[in-house]
């Protein structure tokens, strides 16, 4: 799971740097800045330039990390504000659709109710959050969402309400959500899997 640090950013090189001020930071901190102007515009019914923000906040997700990899400025503090910002914003979007009557509410329930058990289990078994590494699924999972939520919302840009771009959309989201779930037991089993691992480690160590 992102928020609770699954998909964190890795570096070639392994080093990792202790500023906030590195250029994928920065452009993780413009995908937080997008969230609030995306909410702004949907409240005005500004749907085409709510949808140019939602490009951008997607495009931003592979930028920042593509960065820090080709800079060698992977940090620490980007370790978590990188899956901070993409959680924050999808879940921010899948509320401002259900609440806009764009989407059913399942779909903020499907992508909230996994998020808040990873986070619960990860305080309960190690008291903070739990870095996991990223996994194939989970990449696959953000990248339909974040693609599939801008195409939805350009079906209600004037002249693009076309029946196919209504269809790819509810079909993306439709499979990102059944593979948020499947990343979510990914997930769920790793830190339970890495909370036995220390639990044995601190059994086997002489007091």
């Amino acid at each position: 799971m992102d928020s609770i640090g699954a998909g964190a950013r890795t570096g070639s090189g392994g080093t990792e740097l202790a500023t906030v001020w590195t250029l994928p930071n920065l452009i993780t901190i413009v995908r937080f800045l997008g969230v609030p102007l995306f909410v702004w515009f949907m409240m005005h019914q500004r749907y085409g330039a709510a949808v140019l923000v939602l490009v951008v906040v997607g495009s931003t997700d592979w930028v920042d990390g593509f960065v820090a990899r080709r800079l060698n400025q992977v940090s620490t503090v980007g370790k978590w504000l990188d899956p901070l910002a993409d959680r924050t914003a999808m879940i921010v979007v899948a509320v401002v659709f259900v609440v806009a009557g764009i989407t059913p509410a399942w779909f903020v329930w499907a992508i909230v109710i996994p998020d808040a058990i990873l986070i619960v289990n990860a305080l309960v078994l190690f008291h903070g959050p739990l870095h996991l590494p990223v996994i194939t699924v989970g990449k696959i999972r953000t990248a339909l969402l974040l693609v599939g939520a801008p195409l939805l919302l350009l079906h209600r840009v004037e002249g693009f309400g076309q029946d196919w771009i209504l269809v790819v959309a509810q079909g993306l989201l439709a499979v990102g959500c059944v593979l948020h779930l499947v990343a979510f037991s990914a997930y769920f089993r790793a830190a339970h899997r890495t909370y036995r691992l220390e639990q044995a480690e601190q059994q086997s160590c002489p007091s």
